[in-house]
C-alpha cells in the first residue's frame, strides 16, 4: 500500500468535513507524545487516540499536526504487526503538518507513530467487521479496561488531628486497640475511646528534622513480635541523622530499631529501651521505603527503597550487570541492601554480636560475594507490604515515569527495577518511552542467572496509555478517571507525575522543579489515573462483603497535588495455588508462536498469561510460577519477532532480546466509590490523599489519610465501613431507601466519572502544582 504524505509548514487549516452518517473521506488529528487527538470529524473531536471508522475500498485523506514538536509520523499495521500499510516520513516542529492519502484495505488494525509506539496507538474498525457484533465488543472493552466500577464504601472517621498517619498496626493481644503511626514521629494509641493523650512512643528527638512542605523521612514502620503481649518487643523505622559510617554529603541513615514497652501491661514505651537493629545509609532523602512485617515464619521482612533519585540512577547508586542503564541498587545485591525486600530473624544473634541472625533458607546464604538479608530484590519503593491471611506477600512499588505495580514476592525474587518498570522495559535516557529489547533475566554469572519477574497489578499513570500501556484503553468507558490532570506525557513530566508523592514514603522522587520546566504546555484532556501507589491488605473477614477476596489499595494522589484514589483488585479463583482462568477461566495459554502451555501457578501464579520463553525445543511446559521464569516484558511496539532463541548463541544474545506474550492477564481492577459522613469522601468520591492502610485483628481496613500533600495538613483515620453506615441519613440502625437509591447509582456509574472530579484537575495546573510541593525533586 502506498501513501503520499506531504509536510507542510504552513498553519493547520481544520475542514470539519464529518458526515451525520459516517466518517467522511477527510480526517484530522493532532499529534503529540501523548498520544493522537482527535480534531475532525466531530465524532472524534477532543478523543484521545480516537477509533477510526473506516470503509474497505474507499480513499482517505488524513491531516496530522505536530502539537508539542518531537518528531512523529503516521502509520497503518495490520493485526499481527507484522505489516505497515502505510508508513510516512518523520516530521518535527510545533505547528508541522503532514496529509497522508490510503485507500482503507481488509487487515488494517491500528494507526501508530512509529517513535511513539505505545503512546500514539489507535485501533482501526472497517465497516462489517465485528464478528459476533455486540457481544464481541464488550469483550474488547472489558479486555481494555484499566479501572473498572467498584462497589460504594463507607469511611468512617474515627481519629483526627494528626499529622501524616501512615500506617496502623495491631498486636497479637487481648486488649482491643490499634497503634497509628504518625509520620512527624510519634505512635498514638487508638482504642473505642480515640486517640490517647500521649504518644505511646515519640522519637522525634531522634530523626533528621523534617520538611514541612514536602518529605519522605520520618517515622516510617512499626511491627509487633509475635509474642508481643508476653515480652513487650516491637520495632519501627525511621529516618536519622547521618551516623559517622554515612559517606559525606548523603542524607541520612536507615534505622531499624526495637523498644520494649515500660510496663507489664504494655500501655507505654519505653524511650531508653532503644536497640538499633539495622541502619544503611541512605544517600538521598526519597525512596525510603519504611513497611515492615512480620512474616508466618516469625521472621521479619523489612522493605528498603532503592536509594533515591530518579531513575535508579545517580548518587548512591552503584553500577549493575545492565550497560544499557546506568545505575542499579534494584539490581544490586552485593554492595548494599538498598532496592528489596529484607529477611532476618530478630530472635537470635548473629556473628560477632549482631543484633539479629540471617535464616538458613534466605536465598542468597553461601552465594559468595552476596548479602545475605536479601528475600527478594529489584524494587525502586516498595511502599506497602503486608502477608495474606494463607502468608502470600503482596508488595506496591512505586513506578518512575509510566506504571504503578504491585508484585507477589517469593524467596529469590528479582522485580525486575530498573531493567523494567512494570511490565515494561525501562530506559534511563529516555523513562517515558520504553525500549523495544531489554533482558528477561540476569546473566549466568549474576547470581547463577534468574528470571525477572513481573507483577500481578499494574496501573499506568494516564488512561490513554490503555491497561497494558499500548493505548488501547477507550476513553468514557474503560477507566474511571477524571478528565484533565497533566497531560503531558514528557521524560520531564513522567518523572514529575510519579516523583511527587507524599511525604510519607509512599511518594516520591521529589526532584520535580526541574522536570516541570521542561513540559509542553500543551495538556489536552488526558485522564490522570494516578502518580504513586499506596499498598493496602486483602481484604479476609471483614464486615463489608462485597470487598471479601479482593486487594485493597489506593494512589496517593491522582495529580501529586489534589486527592487520591481507593481501588480493589480481584486475583483469579484458585490463586495462588491452582486455576489462574482470569476473567475467562482458562487454564492453557498460547504462546507467540502457537505453542500450548500448561498456566498452572502452584507457586505464586499471578495470573499472568504470558507464554514460556522458546528455546528452540517447542514442547509443552508447566509454568510453575507466572510472574517467574516464564514472564516477559511487554514489546511496546507489539513487534515481537516470536522466533525462538538459540542458546548455543551465548547469554548475551539472550539477554537482549525477548519475544512479548501476546497478553498480560493482570488482576483487573476497580475503583472503589466513597461515601462519608465528614468531608473524608462526598459524592462518590474520596476528597484526600491517601497515605497509608491498616488492618485489625478482625479483619477490618483502615484508611489513613490527610488533606494535603505536605506536613502542615491535618491526618485523618477512616474505618472502612459498607455505605449505609456512613450515611447521616441512618440514625436508627434501619436501612434508607433514599440513601440505598444513592448508593446504587454511584456505583453503576463510577465515582470516578462525576462532574466534580472532573473539575479536580486542570491541565497544566496539575503539573505546576507538582512542582510547587515538591521542589527538591530527582533530575
Amino acid at each position: 500500500m502506498q501513501a503520499t504524505a506531504l509536510a507542510s509548514a504552513s498553519g493547520f487549516a481544520t475542514t470539519a468535513l464529518a458526515q451525520d452518517d459516517g466518517f467522511g473521506n477527510e480526517i484530522e488529528l493532532g499529534g503529540r507524545t501523548s498520544g493522537w487527538v482527535g480534531q475532525s470529524p466531530e465524532q472524534i473531536a477532543d478523543e484521545d487516540n480516537p477509533t477510526l471508522e473506516l470503509v474497505p475500498g474507499e480513499s482517505y485523506t488524513l491531516t496530522w499536526e505536530n502539537l508539542d514538536g518531537a518528531g512523529h509520523n503516521f502509520a497503518i499495521e495490520g493485526a499481527d504487526g507484522e505489516e505497515n500499510f502505510v508508513e510516512t516520513e518523520i516530521v518535527s516542529g510545533v505547528g508541522e503538518t503532514q496529509e497522508v492519502e490510503f485507500t482503507a484495505e481488509e487487515g488494517m488494525a491500528e494507526y501508530y507513530c512509529q517513535p511513539h509506539p505505545t503512546s500514539m496507538r489507535g485501533e482501526i474498525e472497517l465497516a462489517g467487521e465485528g464478528g459476533n457484533g455486540d457481544e464481541e465488543m464488550e469483550a474488547e472493552d472489558e479486555s481494555q479496561t484499566i479501572i473498572g466500577e467498584g462497589p460504594t464504601i463507607g469511611l468512617e472517621t474515627i481519629a483526627d488531628g494528626l499529622t501524616a498517619p501512615l500506617n496502623l498496626q495491631v498486636a497479637d493481644e487481648a486488649q482491643d486497640r490499634q497503634f497509628v503511626v504518625d509520620q512527624a514521629g510519634e505512635i498514638w494509641i487508638l482504642d473505642d475511646d480515640g486517640l490517647a493523650d500521649e504518644p505511646f512512643l515519640d522519637v522525634t528527638d531522634r530523626m533528621v528534622e523534617l520538611e514541612g512542605d514536602f518529605d519522605e523521612r520520618g517515622l516510617l514502620g512499626l511491627a509487633f513480635h509475635p509474642d508481643f503481649e508476653e515480652n513487650g518487643r516491637f520495632f519501627v523505622r525511621y529516618s536519622a541523622p547521618p551516623t559517622d559510617e554515612v559517606p559525606d554529603g548523603w542524607d541520612h541513615t536507615f534505622v531499624l530499631a526495637e523498644f520494649e514497652t515500660a510496663d507489664d501491661e504494655n500501655s507505654q514505651a519505653d524511650p531508653d529501651s532503644e536497640q538499633r537493629i539495622l541502619e544503611i545509609p541512605e544517600p538521598q532523602f526519597n525512596h525510603n521505603s519504611g513497611a515492615i512485617a512480620f512474616g508466618p515464619d516469625g521472621c521479619l521482612y523489612v522493605a528498603t527503597g532503592d536509594g533515591g533519585g530518579a531513575n535508579d540512577a545517580g548518587e548512591g547508586h552503584v553500577e549493575d550487570w545492565y550497560d544499557e542503564n546506568e545505575g542499579g541498587n534494584g539490581q544490586d545485591t552485593a554492595e548494599n541492601l538498598l532496592g528489596g525486600i529484607l529477611r532476618i530473624d530478630i530472635n537470635s544473634e548473629g556473628e560477632d554480636g549482631q543484633p539479629y541472625a540471617i535464616p538458613a533458607d534466605n536465598p542468597l546464604v553461601d552465594m559468595e560475594g552476596e548479602l545475605d538479608e536479601y528475600w527478594a530484590w529489584g524494587l525502586r519503593n516498595p511502599w506497602g507490604i503486608s502477608f495474606t491471611d494463607d502468608g502470600e506477600l503482596l508488595v506496591a512499588d512505586v513506578g518512575q515515569a509510566l506504571f504503578e505495580t504491585v508484585n507477589h514476592v517469593e524467596a529469590g525474587g528479582n522485580y525486575g527495577w530498573n531493567v523494567w518498570e512494570g511490565t515494561h522495559c525501562f530506559s534511563t535516557e529516555s523513562p517515558d518511552d520504553p525500549p523495544e529489547d531489554c533482558p528477561a533475566e540476569t546473566p549466568s554469572d549474576v547470581r547463577g542467572g534468574e528470571p525477572l519477574r513481573g507483577p500481578v497489578i499494574e496501573y499506568p499513570h494516564q488512561a490513554d496509555m490503555g491497561r497494558y500501556g499500548d493505548g488501547t484503553a477507550q476513553n468514557g468507558d474503560t477507566e474511571n478517571g477524571d478528565d484533565g490532570g497533566n497531560g503531558n506525557e514528557t521524560d520531564a513530566d513522567a518523572d514529575t507525575a510519579n516523583d511527587t508523592s507524599n511525604g510519607n514514603g509512599n511518594g516520591e522522587d521529589t526532584n520535580a522543579t526541574e522536570d516541570t520546566e521542561e513540559t509542553s504546555d500543551d495538556t489536552g484532556d488526558i485522564e490522570q489515573i494516578g502518580v504513586s501507589i499506596t499498598g493496602g491488605y486483602m481484604y479476609e473477614g471483614g464486615s463489608v462483603s462485597e470487598l471479601e477476596g479482593t486487594y485493597v489499595f489506593g494512589d496517593w494522589s491522582r495529580d501529586g497535588e489534589g486527592p487520591g484514589r481507593l481501588f480493589l483488585a480481584r486475583p483469579p479463583e484458585g490463586w495462588p495455588n491452582g486455576e489462574t482462568g482470569g476473567d475467562d477461566g482458562a487454564d492453557e495459554t498460547t504462546d507467540e508462536n502457537g505453542t500450548d502451555t500448561d498456566t498452572d501457578t502452584e507457586n505464586g501464579g499471578d495470573d499472568l498469561h504470558a507464554p514460556e520463553e522458546d528455546t528452540g525445543n517447542n514442547t509443552e511446559e508447566d509454568t510453575e510460577n507466572e510472574s517467574g521464569p516464564d514472564f516477559e516484558p511487554i514489546d511496546p511496539e507489539g513487534e515481537g519477532n516470536g522466533e525462538s532463541t538459540d542458546e548455543s548463541d551465548g547469554a548475551a544474545a539472550d539477554q537482549n532480546t525477548y519475544s512479548p506474550p501476546n497478553e498480560v492477564d493482570l488482576w483487573p481492577i476497580e475503583e472503589l466509590g466513597v461515601e462519608s459522613e465528614d468531608d473524608v469522601g462526598s459524592d462518590g468520591s474520596l476528597n484526600h490523599l491517601v497515605y497509608g492502610f491498616g488492618r485489625d485483628a478482625n479483619g477490618e481496613m483502615y484508611v489513613l489519610s490527610s488533606d494535603t500533600p505536605t506536613l502542615d495538613g491535618e491526618g485523618y483515620v477512616s474505618r472502612i465501613v459498607t455505605a449505609d453506615e456512613s450515611d447521616t441519613a441512618e440514625d436508627d440502625g434501619t436501612e434508607d431507601e433514599d440513601a440505598d437509591t444513592e448508593t446504587e447509582s454511584e456505583t453503576d456509574t463510577g465515582s470516578n466519572e462525576t462532574e466534580t472530579d472532573t473539575d479536580t484537575e486542570t491541565g497544566t495546573d496539575a503539573a505546576e502544582n507538582e512542582s510547587t510541593a515538591n521542589e527538591s525533586t530527582d533530575a
